[in-house]
């Protein structure tokens, strides 16, 4: 991915010029015939270089989307085309296709119960169904698990090997979407007024994103990992699969001879201004805590996580010494760069937000690490599952355990 032709630099420099020819309002049709887009063969790594050269022109996530769309739609032939590596079995990609199909498979079962309410939207029989398309839909939202590892597995080694990499922030957009569409779809059919209309608008979405999902990861991303990434890595990021899960597949890994973090621990004491703990103590103090900590250094550097029993965020091996950036929807990114620059400015030292997850209430902390001297050192993260230290009323002392 690092050494690009003058060919190559050509057709993506196409691609993106279509791209913004059509955020312009150009026509479509003059454009597909001025960069040569239906008979250039065009390859999965013009597609990526595309994107890439889209985010360096500071081009807008939601118009990257639209404009990728119709990108795709132009280049499906071709992209489907595309002679690529078969991955072979019970290896990552070949769990995560697996998991795309009984994605899709889901849908393919959702879709007769659409037809069925909109062929009959006078029928008060047809609305008896309500209850079971919001269980099929509520079935669906696993597709989060699937995600979670892109974002926290795939993603971060994209990011360190390949030098075209921004396209992954595209990925990440379309997965929030997907997520937030599923909820809404469920929130619609459980409503006491239901409307069709929006039903269909919101449910619409989440067809389309899924499948342009899935299309992205097996017909560019998937295939530019087979031709470039080890084979060690990808059994690395295998480990870290099965460790998190997928949505619909089991995975199998086999870690072979992989020596356990117990026996990786020196015995080395380190020497605190509060006292001394060995390094194996260290990580049983942080396994212990009931918070999730990630410190990021001065320099927006991922440097370290804890890794309690039941994380409220995933973490793996594969973030450290990834850009905190990167670690977030694109659409976030901003405020993270916002909370950082006010601590290394020294205008703020910290800045709280709470969430409601479910069933789950989660405080998220940030706070500035600074030195003796007060020099700004980086920023520490702390996350925590609130909800009965929320509910807590009257006392309970120490004697009354």
């Amino acid at each position: 991915m690092s050494q690009f032709t003058d060919h190559a630099q050509r057709r993506a420099d196409e691609l993106s010029k279509y791209m913004l020819g059509i955020l312009s309002g150009q026509s479509g049709a003059e454009l597909v015939k001025e960069y040569n887009l239906i008979t250039e063969n065009f390859i999965p790594a013009d597609v990526v270089a595309a994107l890439d050269l889209m985010f360096d022109q500071g081009v807008d996530i939601e118009d990257m989307k639209t404009a990728s769309n119709k990108l795709f739609n132009i280049l499906f032939k071709t992209l489907s085309s595309y002679d690529s590596i078969t991955p072979p079995p019970n290896t990552l990609l070949d769990f995560l296709i697996k998991d795309n199909k009984e994605i899709i498979d889901h849908l393919s079962e959702i879709k007769p119960l659409i037809r069925n309410i909109n062929n009959n939207p006078d029928n008060p029989l047809t609305y008896a169904a309500l209850p079971k398309m919001a269980s099929a839909f509520a079935s669906l939202q696993k597709v989060s698990l699937h995600y979670t590892v892109m974002q926290n597995v795939i993603f971060p080694v994209l990011e360190s090997k390949w030098d075209k990499h921004q396209c992954v922030k595209l990925m990440w957009s379309f997965h929030d979407d997907i997520v937030k569409n599923l909820k809404l779809t469920i929130e619609s059919l459980k409503a006491e007024q239901f409307d069709l209309k929006y039903f269909n608008k919101i449910s619409s979405l989440v067809f389309f994103n899924i499948h342009t999902i899935v299309f992205r990861e097996e017909k560019i991303i998937f295939p530019l990992m087979m031709e470039n990434i080890e084979k060690s890595i990808m059994h690395e990021m295998l480990g870290q699969c099965h460790e998190m899960g997928l949505s619909f597949v089991e995975t199998v890994f086999d870690a072979g001879n992989k020596v356990s973090p117990k026996d990786q621990v020196e015995s080395k004491t380190i020497k605190l201004s509060t006292g001394e703990v060995s390094l194996e103590q260290m990580e049983m103090i942080f396994k212990h805590l009931p918070i999730d900590i990630t410190y990021v250094d001065e320099n927006n550097t991922v440097k370290f996580y804890s890794d309690p029993p039941h994380r409220i965020f995933p973490r793996t091996s594969s973030i450290i010494g990834r850009k905190v950036q990167n670690c977030h929807p694109p659409e976030s990114v901003a405020v993270v760069e916002r909370i950082v620059e006010s601590f290394r400015k020294g205008e703020k030292n910290e800045a709280d937000f709470w969430i409601q997850m479910g069933p789950k209430f989660v405080l998220i902390r940030y706070f500035a690490v600074r030195d003796n001297d007060n020099n700004f050192r980086g920023t520490l993260e702390v996350s925590q599952e609130i909800s009965d230290i929320k509910n807590l009323e009257g006392e309970r002392r120490l004697l009354d355990w």
